[in-house]
Formats: C-alpha cells, sequence, structure tokens
C-alpha cells in the first residue's frame, strides 16, 4: 500500500521532530559519558545488536515480513546499501572522536542537511528548495557553529594536532547520512515499511561494527555497571529503536529536505544538556544560535506562495 506523502510539515511531525532532537543531544552526553567504561565502537555494536532484537520483534508483531522474498525487486540490494552506508556513518563518528573534540565533529556531522539538499533534488525534483529556503538552512547552520563556538576556537584543540582527521571523519559521516536518506527516497526500499527499512540499517552495522571493532583491538568486556548498562538501553530502545523508527516513519511521509533541517536542533540541545548536567554556561552566543536555528526551520519550511 503506497504511503500518503505531504509537502509540508504539520503539528504532529515537528512534535516528533523535536522530540528525537532533544533525545539525540541528550545521547551525546550518553556516549560520552560511558566511552570511559565501553570502547567506542564496541559500545555502538552492543547498542545496534540490542535495537537489531527490537526491530526484528517489533515487525513481526506488526505483521511485517523480514524476508528478502516479501519486498518489491531491488530492495534487498537497496536495503543492504544503505545499511552499510549507516554503518559506515556511525565507525566515522566513533572514529572520529579519536582524534577531535565533539564539538569540531558535531558540526562537521550535522552539514548533513547542506548534503540532502544538494543530492536529493537531482533524483526527486519535488524536494529543490528556493531561495528563501537555502537562506534558512544556511541561517540554521549559522547558527550551530556559533553555538559550538566555543568547542571549534577554544585552546583546547591546540593540543589535537590529529584534528584535521577527525573533522574529514565527522563530515564523510554526515555525507554517508545523506546519502542514506537518498538511497531510502530514490530506491525501491523507500516503498517498503519504515521498520523494515530501520531493521536493514541496524542489522548491518551488528555485522559490520564488531570486525571493525576487533580490528582495532577494542577490549571486550561485559562487566559493565549499571549506569553503563542504562545508557546502553536508552541508546539503542529509544536511540536507535523508537527515535529512529520514528525518523524512518517520517522520511516516508514528509519532504526529507524538510525534515533534514531539524538535525540542526541536536547539538544545540546538547548543548543546553550539558550545561544542565555538567555546568557549563549558557552564553550569548547560544541564545543567538537558538535564535538562528529556530528562524532557518520557519524559513525552510514557510510555505510557497500559492501552496
Amino acid at each position: 500500500m503506497p504511503f500518503t506523502r505531504k509537502s509540508h510539515l504539520d503539528p504532529l511531525a515537528i512534535s516528533l521532530l523535536l522530540g528525537c532532537c532533544m533525545f539525540w543531544g541528550f545521547q551525546q552526553v550518553l556516549v560520552k559519558a560511558t566511552v570511559a567504561e565501553v570502547a567506542p565502537v564496541f559500545q555502538a555494536f552492543v547498542r545496534f545488536a540490542i535495537a537489531s532484537a527490537a526491530v526484528a520483534a517489533w515487525c513481526l508483531w506488526r505483521g511485517v515480513r523480514l524476508s528478502p522474498g516479501a519486498e518489491p525487486p531491488g530492495a534487498a540490494r537497496a536495503g543492504l546499501l544503505a545499511g552499510a552506508l549507516f554503518a559506515g556513518e556511525f565507525a566515522c563518528i566513533y572514529l572520529g572522536l579519536q582524534y577531535t573534540s565533539a564539538s569540531r565533529l558535531t558540526v562537521f556531522l550535522y552539514a548533513s542537511p547542506f548534503w540532502v539538499a544538494l543530492l536529493l533534488p537531482r533524483f526527486v525534483p519535488g524536494e529543490r528548495l528556493q531561495g528563501w529556503q537555502w537562506l534558512g538552512l544556511a541561517a540554521a547552520f549559522v547558527g550551530v557553529g556559533l553555538a559550538l563556538g566555543d568547542g571549534l576556537m577554544g585552546p583546547a584543540n591546540a593540543a589535537l594536532p590529529m584534528a584535521w582527521l577527525g573533522d574529514l571523519l565527522g563530515l564523510l559521516a554526515g555525507l554517508m547520512w545523506a546519502l542514506t536518506t537518498v538511497v531510502i527516497r530514490t530506491t525501491p526500499l523507500g516503498r517498503i515499511a519504515p521498520a523494515k527499512q530501520l531493521f536493514y540499517q541496524v542489522g548491518v552495522s551488528t555485522l559490520v561494527l564488531p570486525v571493525l571493532s576487533l580490528a582495532l583491538g577494542e577490549p571486550w568486556v561485559w562487566q559493565f555497571s549499571a549506569f553503563a548498562w542504562t545508557s546502553l538501553l536508552l541508546q539503542a530502545l529509544v536511540g536507535a529503536f523508537v527515535s529512529y523508527l520514528a525518523w524512518m516513519w517520517m522520511l516516508a511521509h514528509y519532504p526529507a529536505t524538510k525534515i533534514s533541517v531539524f538535525v540542526f536542533l541536536t547539538p544545540v540541545f546538547a548543548l543546553l544538556i550539558g550545561a544542565l548536567w555538567l555546568g557549563e554556561p549558557v552564553t550569548t552566543g547560544l541564545v543567538v544560535a537558538l535564535v538562528l536555528v529556530a528562524a532557518g526551520i520557519v524559513l525552510v519550511n514557510r510555505k510557497p506562495a500559492g501552496a
């Protein structure tokens, strides 16, 4: 049964997007807090292994068939490609954090909407942005840059001689995120249930990430503290299951270029949560950043005249 697509975001989509971005910002703090106890790529593997089981159970409960023969021709190949891109994205994120600061990597990762806006209209003309929408996208990105300014310009980066490598990995992660969106929107994969799309991504990641973790020589320690288990379960069940399933559902029903701009809120939420949790100061620059991000979202989602 084909999905009903909408040309603009409604209150339901905006509420879901805000909830997702808020949790993703909180999740970044969780990941950083857990790295001291659970190695980064191994942490990602455990997260997606739990999420894969949850998504599979959801599909069985909802009657979504997981066998490749139950989908349009070409969907399985596209699903494996999307899964490989998804795994590559998170591999780049976790590897990049070994070389650069989280704030630097985050600002490059969240350039993903630019990649989406550049690439997707070449395949889906209806996703093309107008001049004032590009202005909104630029305003949102500038807002994130201001919010992360201290992290980008701070003296701590002088002690990171390989920061350029981490920056490139962050930019590559953002590109892989955008390419995953393009694959979903432009191939038969976009015609299958969002839950099965997500299963391809977390399932392939569960197969790829442990190989990478072992190749990096990461220690596999299963005696986690209560905090680490709570963090992993939140990352898996709320982050990689509920929020990603909501994201996949929105990609099937709303314009990808318009929902992608909301991801600019994630690093801003991360800074706000860091301020509340870690006592970091909320500066004037952060307030200005929030205004710019909000203005950018309004511009990108503004209905054209006569629509």
